[in-house]
């Protein structure tokens, strides 16, 4: 426990990592996810089916294989990051953590896009129906009708998802991104005698996270629950 309170700033850095992978990534996989299941349930069969087998491929595969992709195979094939290198303090966004950022989002959106379609099947199809029946497009009926219902429907799924993502970023520490796991190997490595207290100290900043994603979530499940 001493180790973290002498080295208090490098532990704040690393959960700031931490919290910008969580909080970039997060948006993104809702943009994405979004789009995803726009298409999936759009009028076009052809990307219906390519959406569906590729949500499926992604989901399951483990996310350590695309931070893999990402980070290794991928600037093989000219995908890479490298422009990316954005310094804030000890906060630094290079082509490590822009990599992180793509594996979490890309694998992170398919269980965003599968928590909000289970949000529209709970959205009363007439609804649907008589917004076609004005005149709405799919565009129309999607974004005015159907969408704004279907998210207050997924909050609960969504923030299971998003606390699921939290504990994701974890996985960067291994690929070089100095997030709280990367500090935790650090401070295990060169004090081994305080192992124990370093990871219960770094798992009580966890459960602090989680919490407060937690509240947030409950928050808007209840304004909107009044909403509807």
């Amino acid at each position: 426990m001493s180790v973290v309170l002498d080295n208090l700033d490098l532990v704040l850095w690393a959960f700031a990592h931490t919290v910008a992978l969580f909080l970039i990534s997060g948006v993104l996989s809702l943009l994405l996810g979004t789009f995803l299941v726009a298409l999936r349930v759009g009028p076009i069969p052809i990307l219906r089916r390519a959406v569906s087998v590729y949500v499926t491929l992604i989901r399951n595969t483990p996310l350590l294989i695309i931070f893999i992709f990402f980070r290794f195979a991928g600037p093989k094939i000219g995908i890479n990051f490298n422009f990316v290198d954005i310094v804030w303090g000890d906060l630094r966004m290079n082509n490590f953590f822009a990599a992180a950022i793509a594996a979490l989002t890309i694998y992170t959106s398919t269980f965003v896009s599968e928590a909000i379609r289970s949000g529209i099947n709970a959205v009363p199809l007439g609804q649907a129906e008589a917004a076609r029946a004005v005149g709405l497009s799919f565009g129309g009926v999607m974004q005015q009708v159907v969408l704004p219902q279907a998210f207050r429907a997924s909050v609960p799924p969504l923030a299971s998802v998003q606390i699921a993502l939290l504990k994701n970023t974890t996985v960067a520490g291994v690929f070089g991104v100095a997030e709280a796991l990367f500090r935790v190997r650090g401070f295990t490595n060169n004090f081994p005698g305080e192992r124990v207290g370093i990871f219960i100290t770094f798992a009580l900043f966890f459960v602090v996270l989680v919490e407060i994603v937690s509240f947030v979530a409950n928050r808007f499940e209840r304004r909107w629950g009044v909403a509807r």
